[in-house]
């Protein structure tokens, strides 16, 4: 059964502007209508919009609102909307500035990539229908750094001011509460020991911001990811010394309890589960896909929010899967789908693990991942781990019913089965009463939905994973009990080196960003 879910209950402990954001976007029935919407009264906001906040795609957002002061809930007219970016130099500043993201709930998404610097600043320049928005333009002083800058700030808690990073997340207290002290002399001997020959794992050092690694096992070429991360980190503030094993493996490696005797060693993996104790990270997928969107990857954390289908009245009211034949289950959906077609639609588009299936299951074409919210809702069930594509379902506006799982990612611990997804049992075998439910209770699914977005959008901001990220390394550093070192075995990952945009390190004082601040 799914618990009844009051919706005023559900939307109390919501932050003000989410709330509004959410609660009107639920009863939200599709249709077209004429909007009113007065462009001095929008409001413009987000880490883009600081100059200080460096990212490989910097982003702003833009609600909408009416002449009476009140947040517009439906899309505006397409491309009524545009945005300018130019430097405040003479000389010519290569910048990509994409159209702004309808997200489909009155708000849009603006991205931009920069491809040198400007000492100066840049001048941001939002339009509706050629009249300027809130209060654009928008002047950010100078310097404003490109991504490959390596301009490291060496003030810790001003860029972690900066960039508005939490204070504290629970599954990083959760995480190392296993490991109070860490002992790198011990790990040096214990580790290639036990782990070595399971597959990835990579063993680092970053010194005087510097990172250096080895490689152990055969399968270590998703090195490349976590290599690129610590380099863009080490590009933007000054790491702490510290050594440490990253696993590029897909399983968690750390299955000895706090109380077993050996105990646990601190292993960093980007998934985990209830029977290990691996610290966790951002998945590489997230990652990777924020550090190269708008070059190389197109379904990142920012591009899938303006890219959700259509409205939720609009939506085929099944639930719809497609992926590799990875977990038996992801079979099982597709029986329940030939013997549910009302219900759902599934489908397995590549076997490798249970390739005697195909002939009975059949297989089934590619489906772009932004075609997937034409459906209400998303079937989330696991791959070998946990199933990577779970934070891009969530940032779409359909219902996510997802396979209950021993694995998890970096957010989890912030998410509630029934408030912002739907639980499903780890055999399936409530789907069909839960697609049933949804079905029958369309208000109520919707809310969950909107819910489940929302707090996804707010977690998986890009800058969040920097955070994130450094907050790790900062606390495992923090436990070291020995000095980390340079192996002899181990060689310098290097800076990327572009030629055509040189950096120069110089900052702002203390009273120019405050100044800035102010014009913000």
């Amino acid at each position: 059964m799914i618990p009844h879910i009051n919706i005023r209950n559900a939307f109390a402990n919501m932050p003000n502007v989410a709330f509004a954001l959410v609660i009107t976007t639920a009863f939200n029935v599709g249709f077209c209508q004429s909007i009113d919407i007065n462009p001095g009264k929008c409001l413009v906001w987000g880490p883009g919009l600081n100059p200080d906040v460096v990212l490989p795609v910097r982003y702003f957002y833009i609600q909408t609102v009416d002449s009476g002061g009140e947040n517009i809930t439906v899309s505006p007219v397409k491309d009524s909307f545009k945005v300018t970016i130019s430097s405040l130099e003479k000389e010519y500043l290569r910048v990509h500035v994409p159209p702004p993201l309808d997200r489909g709930d009155g708000s849009l998404l603006v991205r931009y990539r920069l491809y040198g610097s400007s000492m100066k600043g840049l001048k941001i320049e939002v339009l509706y229908q050629d009249k300027p928005v809130a209060k654009s333009p928008y002047s950010l002083r100078g310097p404003v750094h490109h991504e490959y800058c390596d301009c490291p700030e060496s003030d810790v808690a001003a860029w972690q001011r900066v960039m508005q990073c939490p204070e504290e997340d629970p599954q990083i207290q959760e995480d190392f509460s296993s490991f109070p002290s860490i002992d790198l002399q011990q790990l040096l001997q214990e580790v290639p020991m036990r782990f070595a020959k399971r597959g990835g794992l990579i063993h680092y050092t970053i010194l005087n911001n510097q990172v250096h690694r080895r490689s152990l096992g055969k399968y270590t070429d998703f090195k490349m990811f976590s290599d690129e991360i610590l380099l863009s980190l080490a590009r933007k503030v000054k790491m702490p010394d510290v050594e440490f094993y990253i696993n590029v493996g897909d399983w968690p490696m750390e299955t000895r309890k706090v109380n077993d005797k050996p105990g646990p060693v601190p292993i960093i993996s980007w998934c985990g589960s209830m029977d290990t104790r691996d610290i966790i990270l951002p998945t590489y997928d997230i990652t990777h896909s924020s550090l190269e969107a708008m070059r190389g990857v197109t379904n990142d954390l920012l591009s899938v929010q303006g890219n959700t289908g259509p409205v939720w009245s609009n939506k085929t009211d099944k639930a719809f899967f497609r992926g590799r034949d990875s977990r038996e289950e992801r079979l099982r959906l597709v029986t329940m789908s030939k013997e549910n077609p009302e219900l759902l639609d599934a489908g397995i588009t590549a076997f490798f693990f249970f390739r005697e299936r195909e002939k009975e299951l059949g297989k089934t074409p590619l489906v772009g991942f932004f075609d997937f919210f034409k459906y209400k809702y998303q079937m989330n069930v696991d791959g070998t781990v946990a199933a990577y594509r779970f934070p891009y379902l969530m940032l779409g506006n359909s219902l996510v019913l997802k396979q209950d799982s021993p694995y998890y990612e970096h957010f989890y611990t912030h998410l509630k089965p029934g408030v912002h997804y739907i639980p499903v049992k780890r055999d399936l075998s409530d789907l069909i009463e839960k697609i049933k439910w949804a079905k029958n209770n369309d208000t109520e699914a919707e809310v969950v939905a909107k819910m489940g977005q929302s707090v996804v959008r707010d977690l998986l901001q890009p800058h969040r994973l920097y955070c994130y990220y450094y907050t790790v390394f900062q606390t495992y550093a923090n436990r070291q009990s020995t000095q980390p070192l340079v192996h002899a075995d181990m060689e310098i990952v290097p800076q990327p080196s572009d030629h055509t945009a040189l950096c120069n390190c110089e900052r702002k004082s203390e009273d120019q960003k405050l100044q800035q601040k102010d014009e913000l």
